[in-house]
């Protein structure tokens, strides 16, 4: 994070709470298919009490059990996102469609249906993924144990809709916990040149602008800061 940045207090929200799926008194953990009898009986997810429209955002999940089954996932998603596939579907619920970006323990990056290797798998127990949520430059990156594994997704700042953090488990005994969290708020001054930049096709077309020349000169050091800073293929 490269500003100074703020501890948040975000836990699961029990109002999004679906089959498959049961809470901590402090709603920090979720256990996925804990049913002794039926065990797991499809995909369940869940979402965080808080969406991000807004700034960078940084956020760990904990693995508190090892990963296995069809599909573990970490990620984010819409209020539109799905939280359940319904009875007997075992699919990798992040990323089944457009509204939710999501990697699975297995190492594969998901999103609109279509997957790619992303990183090697983790199976792990005590496994800490960090999810890192830059919404001014519209990208998606994770880390494993603190150590970074390149930005996964890009373009997320075309949106237009809070992006919520989300989990999902088609393996009964899973249980994610969320641990530390913080974000940063851009300025007014960042929050007008990122919208600018990003309307702005090329960086010569900045001078047409009717722009005082000190804006102006600010806006391209802002696009060339922009193409350096974000790399990767759009999912």
């Amino acid at each position: 994070m490269p500003r100074t940045c703020v501890p948040r207090r975000w836990v699961w929200d029990a109002h999004c709470q679906t089959p498959g799926t049961e809470l901590s008194p402090c709603h920090r953990v979720v256990y996925f298919h804990t049913d002794p009898v039926l065990e797991s009986c499809g995909t369940a997810g869940m979402r965080g009490s808080t969406g991000f429209l807004h700034g960078e955002h940084y956020w760990e999940i904990e693995f508190l059990e090892p990963p296995s089954g069809l599909s573990v996932m970490v990620g984010v998603g819409t209020g539109r996102a799905a939280l359940h596939a319904g009875d007997f579907q075992f699919v990798n619920l992040l990323g089944m469609d457009t509204e939710s970006w999501g990697l699975s323990y297995k190492g594969t990056a998901w999103h609109g249906g279509t997957s790619r290797r992303y990183t090697e798998p983790f199976y792990e127990k005590g496994t800490v993924i960090g999810v890192h949520l830059n919404i001014d430059e519209g990208t998606l990156a994770f880390y494993r144990n603190r150590q970074s594994l390149g930005v996964a997704f890009t373009g997320l700042q075309k949106v237009q809709s809070p992006l919520y953090p989300m989990v999902s488990s088609t393996s009964p005994g899973t249980e994610l916990a969320v641990g530390l969290q913080c974000s940063t708020l851009p300025s007014l001054q960042e929050r007008c040149l990122s919208t600018l930049a990003h309307s702005l096709a090329q960086k010569d077309m900045v001078d047409c602008l009717p722009l005082p020349a000190a804006v102006r000169w600010l806006l391209k050091s802002w696009k060339d800061h922009k193409t350096q800073s974000v790399q990767g293929p759009e999912m």
